[in-house]
């Protein structure tokens, strides 16, 4: 890796993934005859009143929406579904129906499946398509016409809405059908967000229709943004279900504009597309179940991964330094691993020896308490040719009204997706071509790299972090959790299980606490800075090249324990909105 490489790799981790969310988690979780609640940071965390549901998102009005959808006779699908669809608004630099998502959801029958809405590469995609001249032109991958998957959201939530939902799809999208009528003040997160990509977003007509003045400004915080097109939208798609987004109207108008900016998605690929319903990554960690998402999400893998290596570490009787030295070399070896083996199962053999506790310990037996691994490469696990992750997919037709807990994390990738709004629509569509390795050992722009694994192909859907997951404990949900922030959401979840279950600590200072995020390339350990000098002192003299990233990424959870609901959404987002 170059040194130039590596500056534009640290620069994204600490101005990109550092001050905003690059994948949105909505968290959402009901729980029978829970007699009381608890919620941290209201607004952005609540309960009802009766204490029987809890939400956690990252946008206050999102929040709103979904506990409208419980006052109207909710549940707990028709609550996440109604926060996904108002972040697609009031948040949607970050998410969107033109993006994907990736839901664990756990029926009331006790039944738990991992649903991918995770986009698609078109029909006429190519290996080699953002290579000019023999070299990867990233801009290409990123904003614009070719930068875009097939979005896989709406039939995910379609999905659940028929497989779970009390309320009518109408119910359903009505908040977020109002808040887009109506209008809402943007605030500091939005615009920052609007003012960093002002010079790309008037390239696209559409988008600076929106989200700039009639001079091509950004707008400012306060203003009301009024988004008609996208209101039109989830009317038609209350209306008539995925159908019009798969089959009808919104493919047109994709394929129309597609053609006549050089792009290559086609109504045809829309038509094609399948929701998939997955075995979850099932794991254990001192005593817990742990749920998360497969390939072709990388997050369950690793999470679980991580979590294996460090059971062979006392975590909690170890020093503050000796611990985050172990949680970070754990980091590096998944990482390591993730960029070898991790793509979409249907394309390439996953071995699912990575998520075994033995492999774990072989790992684990290379990790020293006096000094970092100098060098680390992708191991291989006991028959890592034969025994993989699935490539078909099972469905558990069942569900009930009560009991259900759902985490969704979704996502357009980076800011304003591809910048790109479909004209008449109010949609933007998702940059998540970026998640493929262009070519081998070329950076993404979280500076992730990859191998042949992760080379896109047509109808192949690229490698995330994204990281809903659940715990259980003598076979009753008692966590869900999980986060936004490229890379870093698989090192956030991995903390904050750590710091609740190993270090005892309640659920929102398990989140708060500092955290350390290591991706394998670069070799640095990003560490937050008010992690103290005493930390960073001791991680450098093991041997850590450190960099400051943060604060970084941003976590939802929500507990139930003792009878309680305890509602957490990350506590660095109000500093963040108040810069």
């Amino acid at each position: 890796m170059s040194v130039v490489q590596a500056l534009s790799i640290e620069f994204v981790l600490t101005n990109i993934v550092g001050v905003g969310m690059r994948k949105l988690i909505v968290i959402f979780c009901l729980w029978v005859n829970a007699p009381m609640a608890i919620a941290e940071m209201a607004g952005y965390a609540q309960v009802t009143e009766d204490g029987q549901a809890a939400v956690a998102t990252v946008q206050p009005r999102a929040t709103e929406a979904a506990m409208a959808v419980l006052n109207r006779g909710g549940n707990a699908v028709d609550a996440a579904v109604a926060a996904a669809l108002a972040l697609g608004v009031v948040d949607g630099h970050n998410s969107g129906i033109g993006g994907g998502s990736f839901a664990i959801v756990r029926w009331a029958d006790g039944t738990v499946e991992a649903l991918d809405g995770r986009e698609q590469a078109p029909a006429k995609a190519h290996r080699d398509m953002f290579v000019q001249n023999g070299q990867v032109q990233r801009s290409l991958s990123r904003t614009g016409a070719l930068a875009s998957g097939i979005p896989g959201s709406v039939a995910l939530f379609d999905y659940m809405l028929a497989k779970g939902g009390a309320l009518t799809p109408e119910q359903v999208y009505a908040p977020a059908i109002t808040l887009a009528e109506e209008g809402f003040a943007i605030d500091q997160i939005y615009a920052d967000r609007l003012a960093r990509h002002q010079e790309v977003l008037t390239q696209f007509p559409a988008s600076a229709e929106v989200l700039l003045d009639g001079e091509g400004n950004p707008w400012p915080v306060g203003h009301k943004l009024l988004q008609e097109d996208l209101a039109k939208t989830y009317k038609h798609l209350a209306k008539q279900g995925a159908a019009y987004f798969y089959q009808g109207a919104f493919a047109q108008a994709v394929e129309k504009w597609m053609i006549a900016n050089d792009g290559l998605i086609r109504a045809k690929d829309f038509a094609n597309y399948q929701m998939l319903v997955r075995q979850p990554v099932h794991s254990q960690y001192r005593g817990y179940e742990v749920f998360g998402f497969g390939p072709p999400s990388s997050g369950g893998v690793h999470v679980a991964q991580i979590l294996n290596i460090l059971q062979s570490f006392e975590l909690s009787e170890l020093s503050e330094v000796q611990r985050y030295h172990v949680i970070a070399e754990a980091m590096k070896l998944a990482f390591a691993d993730r960029a070898y083996w991790l793509g979409d199962p249907a394309f390439t053999d996953v071995p699912k020896g990575l998520v075994r506790s033995d492999y774990a310990k072989a790992l684990a037996g290379k990790v020293s308490l006096k000094k970092t691994l100098a060098e680390v490469e992708h191991g291989t696990p006991a028959k890592a040719t034969i025994d993989l992750f699935d490539k078909h997919t099972t469905h558990i037709a069942t569900a009930d009204k009560q009991g259900n807990w759902v985490a969704i994390t979704t996502t357009v990738n980076t800011d304003f997706g591809s910048k790109v709004i479909i004209p008449g629509t109010g949609v933007v569509m998702n940059n998540q071509m970026d998640d493929f390795s262009a070519q081998p050992g070329v950076p993404n722009i979280y500076g992730l790299v990859g191998t042949e694994a992760n080379a896109i192909a047509p109808g192949k859907r690229p490698l995330s972090s994204m990281s809903p997951t659940l715990l259980m404990k003598n076979n009753k949900p008692v966590m869900t959790l999980g986060a936004a922030g490229g890379p870093t959401i698989i090192s956030q979840v991995v903390q904050a299980i750590i710091n609740h279950v190993d270090l005892g600590l309640g659920l929102y200072d398990a989140i708060a606490l500092p955290r350390v995020h290591h991706q394998w390339r670069p070799q640095k350990l990003y560490l937050e800075p008010d992690a103290g000098d005493a930390l960073h002192q001791g991680l450098q003299s093991l041997g850590h090249s450190l960099k400051a990233l943060g604060p970084y990424g941003s976590t939802q959870a929500i507990e139930f324990k003792d009878g309680h609901f305890i509602a957490v959404s990350e506590p660095r987002l109000e500093e963040r909105n108040r810069h």
